[in-house]
């Protein structure tokens, strides 16, 4: 099975303009995203619209691909990356791990373990998810939350939490039933990616400004492998701060 990593990186960001180049010792965080990637996979590329963060990739030797400024997902990007990888390369892989590239920690483990998910031929999409704490958020709209069915596959993801637990103050829900926080880590078949890219946006994907329930609704499965590793994502500077701050305790 040959896996393509892929790294989207878009340099515009209402919240936080220039994000994949912010430093983090001494280094951007798209570099300690690809170096993380790298320690797995075998081809790794970021994809990107933007020179700024080409010019990055290039000065510490990774591998970019220059993608349409007009995309409005990750998911969108990662489809147009594979076919110039694949058109460059003249490779063919059968599966493409998405890694965000505001996680500059992520964990080489989760990759493996997501990655791992497609030894069953059945399954067309991947993703992870990690239980809440019992002291966690569980109403943070920014951490997105997902039920799963019987057989670890994704049945909806939501801002909200879920399940509703009635007769029950909200204070009550963590200790009363599991919830799950979505790490925002997705693996698709090559071809399952190339087809839900063509799906026209969905009624529950506006509502939620969530992708992955537009594949949902159009009757794709979405397989799910649990996690007990926090994952740190930069959404805003003030996040960025407490990156750094972790950075320094790894490198000692």
């Amino acid at each position: 099975m040959k896996v393509l990593g892929l790294i989207p990186a878009r340099y515009a960001s209402s919240r936080f303009p220039g994000k994949p180049l912010a430093e983090i010792s001494g280094k951007p965080m798209i570099q300690w995203v690809y170096e993380g990637a790298s320690k797995i996979f075998e081809f790794v590329y970021v994809a990107t619209d933007d020179t700024r963060i080409q010019d990055a990739v290039l000065n510490f030797g990774g591998k970019v691909v220059m993608t349409a400024a007009t995309h409005q997902s990750g998911t969108d990007r990662c489809a147009e990356a594979l076919d110039i990888v694949e058109k460059t390369t003249k490779a063919r892989f059968d599966v493409v791990v998405n890694i965000q590239g505001d996680e500059p920690f992520i964990q080489p483990a989760q990759l493996k373990r997501v990655a791992s998910c497609f030894s069953d031929k059945n399954v067309q999409l991947a993703t992870l998810v990690k239980q809440f704490s019992i002291n966690d958020d569980i109403f943070n709209p920014n951490t997105p939350k997902v039920i799963l069915n019987k057989d670890s596959e994704a049945i909806y993801f939501s801002r909200s939490a879920i399940p509703f637990i009635r007769n029950k103050e909200k204070a009550e829900w963590s200790a009363s039933n599991i919830f799950y926080k979505h790490i925002g880590l997705y693996a698709y078949r090559s071809d399952i990616l190339r087809e839900i890219t063509k799906l026209s946006q969905s009624a529950l994907e506006l509502a939620e400004s969530l992708e992955q329930l537009r594949w949902i609704e159009n009757g794709y499965r979405i397989k799910v492998e649990k996690t007990d590793m926090e994952t740190l994502a930069v959404d805003t500077p003030e996040d960025l701060e407490k990156v750094r701050e972790w950075a320094k305790t790894i490198l000692k």
